[in-house]
């Protein structure tokens, strides 16, 4: 089955920076979109940001335009996201997911989701 196993959270300070990856497994589509959702303690969940299977466009909630920038490898559906000037705000559990097509519908694969604090 398809597996999404992020990696590279953790406590950091506000300005700083930090770099998650996502890596799927088991998906036998090919290259997918992706996304990088997250959520705060207490509050909905939101999309952070997404690209293209073929990584030639990605979008960001506002919040973190101009301080986040997502990637990929071009042939494997694995990605990233870079993480800089973090603010506090910023807390929350980052969950990576994989987009698929299912009857016609977007499906979202999800990964378990890692911590990223942004804490004096």
């Amino acid at each position: 089955q398809v597996q999404l196993v992020e990696s590279g959270g953790g406590f950091v300070q506000p300005g700083g920076s930090m770099r998650l990856s996502c890596v799927a497994s088991g998906y036998e589509r090919g290259i997918a979109p992706m996304r990088w959702y997250r959520q705060a303690p207490g509050k909905e969940r939101e999309l952070v940001a997404a690209i293209r299977a073929d990584g030639t466009s990605t979008n960001y909630t506002d919040s973190v335009k101009g301080r986040f920038t997502i990637s990929r490898d071009s042939a494997r559906n694995t990605v990233y996201l870079q993480m800089n000037s973090l603010k506090p705000e910023d807390t929350a559990i980052y969950i990576c997911a994989l987009q698929t097509l299912v009857f016609g519908s977007w499906h979202n694969y999800w990964g378990q989701g890692i911590r990223v604090t942004v804490s004096s």
